[in-house]
């Protein structure tokens, strides 16, 4: 996984990299989202930013085997470069002022909240 991540970094513009001091880094752990209603929703990468700690990324590799551990190796890499890409544009948008890619995630996660209600309605009803 590693290895991908780094060839899959490569990719990337060097211009991408500017002001983001800590790099990306690869944690063993499964996260699972803060946002998680049934133990259904992991977190693959994040980006952070502090004032004390700088801009970085993070990558689950513990959640890309929990959610990809059966897959190919092209799958899994197609996975890892978008999520990588993700994380990217939350950096690039950062130090732009945009927040456009956050919006959508609110807004990703708004339709989750909404499709696990309906199930466990559904789930509630005899019929």
């Amino acid at each position: 996984m590693q290895e991908m991540l780094d060839q899959l970094a490569m990719e990337l513009p060097q211009k991408f990299y500017e002001e983001l001091n800590g790099g990306i880094l690869l944690l063993p752990d499964r996260k699972m989202s803060p946002e998680a209603i049934d133990d259904d929703l992991y977190t693959l990468g994040e980006y952070h930013y502090s004032h004390s700690m700088g801009r970085y990324i993070v990558m689950y590799y513990g959640s890309f085997e929990a959610l990809y551990g059966g897959a190919s190796k092209d799958e899994l890499m197609g996975r890892l470069r978008s999520t990588l890409r993700h994380e990217f544009t939350h950096h690039l948008e950062s130090l732009s002022g945009e927040k456009g890619l956050e919006l959508e995630d609110e807004r990703q996660l708004a339709r989750y909240r909404y499709r696990a209600r309906l199930r466990r309605l559904r789930d509630r009803d005899p019929r």
